[in-house]
């Protein structure tokens, strides 16, 4: 594969001198350029209106006009990159083009063996161009830190490894597969492996696969030519490109449909890119992480989601739990999170309230750390005390999450001071239930811990426990009376 900054790059030359041109053309098609050579303006302005270019090599005084007269005139659609050519003295004209819309300017004479360069220096700015569309609409592009603690120890570990790799590897990086719930940070933990990685310097692209329409998916993704389609007036370059040397994070990839995931998996395993309507192929080196908070395997089973793709992404697979199994840890997060909410509101720092810290902790939090962050956030703008309650999770009436089928609802939640029994009745087993699965939560699933903090023996725990399982309680220990 080839490695020419303007391998697979269309290329329209518009230079008079016959030589020059020749020069010009012999060189970038021996780096593997689709080149067009015109020596006029009209002749050039017949070949845009017929062909789409990446990129113009444009010459300033040409025999029947000058050439930033296309620029001028807007017959250079803005997606193509422009270099003018101008000789000696005519720097004023250079300088013209510059503020018309070009990306660069060579000075005549010149050795053609450097246009791959300038060319590649051009596409990088078109690059970070494309980057900036795609990440207009986006506030939080930044180097997102994220909270391990010791609940996702093993978590870092993993990662740390997965660094380890890329950097012994340094190119062709293998993909990354993150599934996880809504809400418990996928996103985050693509931008902090994007920006602790070796690629830290190039760009990364994020994608919403499941916002993107069906009808225009694959040109956002792989890019078009113009004509490609009926509204395709100009080359567009697709995320696949813009992310070349960098990261694309394709964020719940089983939203795309099956062709675009066929397409996806050739991107992956040819390092090749070819545009909509385009005949040539575009080598790019894609570090791709996929997000997911469905199960793929599954998906692939029931034909959801093609198995080729699956086996082709999970090879560095990072499963992120649920909030609700983080333990203590989600009060450290919590305080973390709610520090930074107070300093972006100019308010006082505020604290929980032990009634606070155990609504937290019993809450099922089925939006994860997001819906921690909203929920903290709330808290602050609305609760008069600078000891949060959390006053929204403990009302049913403000809150609008559910707990798990049969669990007693947390507002209004039995562990709340001015808890009263709903109308339905309460659950008494699940209640103890829950208590255990709290106390085994405080203790890092330690039965004999729990079993201290509750009161009762261990066999007791342990009884409960296999009864939770589905096992024949007759074959656990009889539970011992509460001491």
């Amino acid at each position: 594969m080839s490695t020419s900054p303007v391998a697979g790059v269309s290329i329209l030359v518009v230079e008079d001198e016959p030589l020059l041109r020749k020069q010009i053309a012999s060189q970038l098609e021996r780096q593997g350029a689709d080149v067009t050579a015109v020596d006029t303006v009209q002749r050039a302005k017949q070949m845009i209106e017929q062909l789409g270019f990446d990129f113009v090599l444009l010459d300033v005084n040409l025999p029947d006009g000058r050439g930033t007269d296309l620029l001028r005139d807007k017959v250079i659609p803005p997606n193509a990159g422009v270099i003018v050519m101008t000789a000696e003295g005519g720097v004023s004209g250079a300088v013209e083009a510059m503020r018309l819309g070009a990306l660069d300017y060579l000075a005549k004479p010149f050795d053609p063996a450097e246009l791959p360069l300038v060319i590649a220096r051009a596409r990088r700015a078109k690059q970070a161009e494309r980057l900036d569309e795609q990440k207009r609409s986006d506030v939080s592009q930044t180097r997102d830190t994220f909270f391990f603690g010791s609940s996702l120890a093993s978590l870092e570990a993993q990662l740390q490894k997965i660094l380890a790799a890329d950097k012994r590897l340094e190119s062709h990086l293998p993909p990354v597969l993150i599934e996880g719930e809504t809400g418990t940070g996928k996103t985050t933990i693509a931008r902090w492996l994007h920006h602790q990685g070796p690629r830290s310097a190039q760009p990364m692209v994020e994608v919403n696969c499941s916002a993107l329409p069906e009808t225009l998916a694959e040109s956002e993704l792989f890019g078009h030519e113009r004509g490609a389609f009926t509204d395709a007036r100009a080359a567009r370059m697709g995320l696949f490109e813009a992310a070349n040397g960098g990261t694309l994070f394709l964020d719940e990839l089983p939203s795309l449909s099956a062709p675009l995931q066929a397409k996806v998996l050739t991107v992956i395993e040819d390092h090749r890119v070819r545009r909509i309507g385009g005949n040539k192929e575009i080598p790019i080196d894609v570090r791709i992480v996929a997000a997911t908070n469905r199960n793929l395997k599954e998906l692939t089973v029931s034909g959801q989601f093609r198995e080729d793709l699956f086996h082709r992404l999970d090879l560095f697979r990072i499963a992120l739990p649920p909030l609700r199994d983080r333990g203590e840890d989600l009060l450290k997060l919590a305080d973390r999170l709610l520090d930074q909410i107070c300093r972006r509101h100019r308010v006082p720092r505020k604290v929980f309230h032990p009634i606070g810290r155990q609504t937290l902790l019993v809450y099922h939090w089925p939006g994860n750390v997001r819906e921690l962050s909203h929920e903290l956030e709330r808290a602050v703008v609305f609760e008069e005390s600078n000891e949060l309650k959390f006053e929204n999770l403990l009302h049913p009436a403000s809150s609008t999450a559910a707990a798990p089928p049969g669990a007693p609802q947390v507002g209004g939640d039995w562990l709340n001071p001015g808890y009263s029994f709903p109308p339905e009745g309460f659950f008494l087993e699940e209640a103890i239930n829950r208590l255990i699965q709290l106390a085994l939560k405080q203790t890092n699933n330690n039965v004999s811990a729990a079993a201290r903090l509750l009161g009762v023996s261990r066999d007791y725990v342990r009884y409960r426990l296999s009864s939770q399982k589905g096992e024949n309680p007759k074959a656990a220990v009889e539970p011992e009376q509460p001491q």
